[in-house]
């Protein structure tokens, strides 16, 4: 199991199952994580405390999902050096590409990885690759996952 572990946060709880991959896939991998529901709107406060102390709590990456106005990531990356990985939510009035404008979107000096819209499994195999640089354990695993997605010879 890696020594750091993944704060997957979500703007709101009804985003649950959007994120259910990247538990999914960060739970396949061994990589230790929690997920919490707050919004950089209505938890402002919250968000900056966690993130601020997210390094000295253990954490190496912060996956932060969001949709519509999408300000999580950009919050979670104004607070903290970790890396932080967005994940635009579908829904509203564009299906996500809002969301996706707001987190890829960043001003100079905040970048925050961005993965598309929904892409919850991707943004939990961005962290792993993350954390794969200190840990050999995690980086083999992440050779082996990839050794399936070869062609193969039929």
């Amino acid at each position: 199991m890696s020594t750091k572990k993944v704060a997957i946060l979500m703007g709101s709880a009804n985003d649950e199952s959007t994120l259910a991959p990247a538990r999914e896939t960060l739970e396949k991998f061994g990589v230790d994580h929690e997920v919490w529901a707050m919004s950089a709107h209505r938890n402002a406060e919250a968000v900056r405390e966690f993130v601020g102390s997210a390094r000295e709590r253990g954490y190496g990456v912060i996956i932060a999902a969001a949709g519509m106005a999408a300000h999580l990531a950009g919050a979670c990356a104004a607070n903290t050096t970790l890396p932080v990985i967005g994940v635009p939510v579908a829904g509203g009035a564009l299906n996500g590409v809002d969301a996706l404008y707001s987190t890829v979107q960043m001003p100079p000096g905040m970048p925050v990885a961005t993965v598309a819209i929904n892409g919850a499994m991707n943004a939990a195999l961005l962290a792993v690759q993350i954390l794969s640089i200190t840990d050999d354990e995690l980086a083999a695993k992440l050779d082996e996952h990839r050794a399936q997605w070869k062609p193969k010879q039929l």
